[in-house]
């Protein structure tokens, strides 16, 4: 036999032992594997649950929204006063709790709703908003507005009164190319004192 004969004998001998795998090589490998599978699944879960959560949210906001809604669009101001009802909203039901309270205008109210599910607990609170409900009202053709409540009288369109005029000021009003505006003639004569 040759030299050449020998070390290719050898190097086949060689190769048929290194063709597979051992069992601790199989094992290594199923053991990483299986963690990286159970790293995925958490995330799936995660997302999953996240998913759920934040579309239970965006449907009690929603109720919260159509009972703060319901309550703006009634003739007179709500009492002032905690209430509690449920709602079904997408095949579930929902407990609102609103609770109004008087502000330091007396003409508006402050209305607190906080939404829930059914079944959870009395204290918890899924989502909440803040409203307010006001009958504070401009007469016709004035920017005022009345924050007492007391209506004042009505005036003609177009027609202000005294206490609608701005306070008189030193200072000339401009044109918007910066040159004074000059007043038009009243009808009041001057006193001579």
């Amino acid at each position: 036999m040759s030299w050449i004969e020998r070390i290719s004998a050898r190097s086949r001998r060689a190769h048929a032992r290194t063709r597979g795998f051992t069992l601790i090589e199989v094992l290594a490998a199923l053991v990483i594997v299986g963690l990286g599978m159970l790293a995925v699944i958490q995330a799936v879960s995660q997302t999953a649950s996240n998913s759920t959560y934040l579309r239970e949210k965006t449907i009690a906001h929603w109720v919260a929204l159509n009972k703060l809604t319901e309550t703006r669009l009634q003739r007179t101001p709500p009492p002032i006063d905690e209430t509690s009802d449920e709602v079904e909203m997408a095949g579930r039901t929902w407990r609102w709790t609103m609770t109004v309270t008087q502000t330091p205008i007396e003409s508006i109210r402050r209305i607190d709703i906080s939404v829930r599910p059914a079944e959870a607990a009395a204290g918890s609170s899924l989502a909440s908003i803040t409203g307010f409900y006001g009958t504070a009202i401009a007469p016709a053709g004035s920017a005022l507005i009345d924050w007492d409540g007391v209506l004042n009288r009505q005036r003609p369109r177009g027609r202000r009164s005294d206490d609608d005029r701005a306070p008189p000021t030193d200072e000339q009003p401009n044109e918007p190319n910066g040159e004074p505006v000059e007043e038009p003639p009243s009808d009041e004569q001057p006193s001579d004192q």
